[in-house]
């Protein structure tokens, strides 16, 4: 219990890490349960690899064309990071939403293979600059340890206006993602809505992803979402679930990090997938238990 007391001390060391990733645990599974309720589990996948894509362009190419001094990179490599992360994260989940929409073909061999060329092409883009020792690699890790005031701030502000519009539309988002067809017959602007939806899992995804990385922004998009799943019987029940599932798991994964001196997003991610295997066996057992003498002779 003392490094429990720790933690909870406002004098924490690391209460910014905390926080951050109670705030990513709390955000990212309120879009996450739009990409589950239409079936994009695997854009959920490649998004946050993507997003790190454009990070990683976006700290080398200035540096190579000279806009921006190594030694100075420092200072300004957060913003660049930023921009390459949002149009990044934006352009795609555009472009693969229309590609699904409009095309033939499996949309899982589109996302699969976007996974791995932005996966090879971080680690390349990266390997060949000598300076991305100077802390760009952990950030592409998720090294949920060295998080200042100012990206507490950033991350807050933009988790929180994606919770303000998901909240002011809940309902057109909703039945836009539940029901396209009724949508289009009640006169809604479905377009207008899956834009504005896609905007929203876009900075999510960005800010995960700068903050925590991509392997980490990914376990809370989606593994919340489909825990809950297993248990909802209403959609209110189905995203406060999420929500509040994934900050208490986001807590504690840290607690036990720190406790245990383990890596914290991988040890949220492992707690994650604890927790969704224990659920989805627990909902297995109840309904065994509850079937009729006749289902079960069936």
């Amino acid at each position: 219990m003392e490094s429990l007391r720790q933690i909870l001390s406002p004098d924490f060391l690391l209460r910014n890490s905390v926080y951050t990733s109670v705030l990513i645990g709390f955000a990212c599974p309120l879009v996450g349960v739009f990409l589950v309720l239409r079936r994009l589990v695997f854009m959920g996948v490649a998004l946050p690899q993507i997003s790190s894509t454009g990070v990683a362009i976006a700290l080398c190419i200035p540096i190579w064309l000279g806009i921006l001094q190594p030694e100075h990179a420092a200072h300004s490599e957060h913003l660049y990071a930023f921009l390459g992360s949002m149009v990044f994260s934006l352009s795609a989940i555009l472009i693969l939403a229309f590609l699904e929409r409009r095309t033939r073909g499996l949309p899982e061999g589109r996302l699969g293979a976007a996974y791995v060329v932005a996966s090879a092409l971080s680690i390349l883009l990266l390997s060949k600059n000598r300076y991305a020792e100077v802390g760009w690699l952990d950030l592409m890790k998720g090294e949920v340890i060295t998080i200042d005031n100012m990206d507490l701030t950033l991350t807050a502000v933009s988790l929180a206006i994606v919770l303000i519009v998901l909240g002011v539309f809940y309902k057109e988002l909703l039945l836009v993602s539940f029901d396209r067809a009724m949508a289009a017959t009640l006169g809604k602007r479905v377009v207008f809505w899956d834009v504005l939806l896609y905007v929203l899992i876009g900075i999510t995804v960005s800010m995960a992803v700068l903050s925590v990385g991509p392997l980490i922004a990914f376990g809370f998009l989606l593994i919340p979402a489909l825990t809950t799943h297993l248990f909802a019987r209403n959609m209110r029940q189905f995203i406060i679930g999420a929500s509040l599932l994934g900050g208490a798991t986001a807590f504690c994964g840290f607690w036990i990090a720190y406790s245990f001196d383990l890596p914290v997003g991988p040890t949220e991610v492992v707690l994650l997938g604890i927790t969704y295997a224990s659920a989805f066996l627990l909902s297995k057992a109840i309904t065994l238990l509850t079937r009729t003498p006749l289902q079960k002779g069936n």
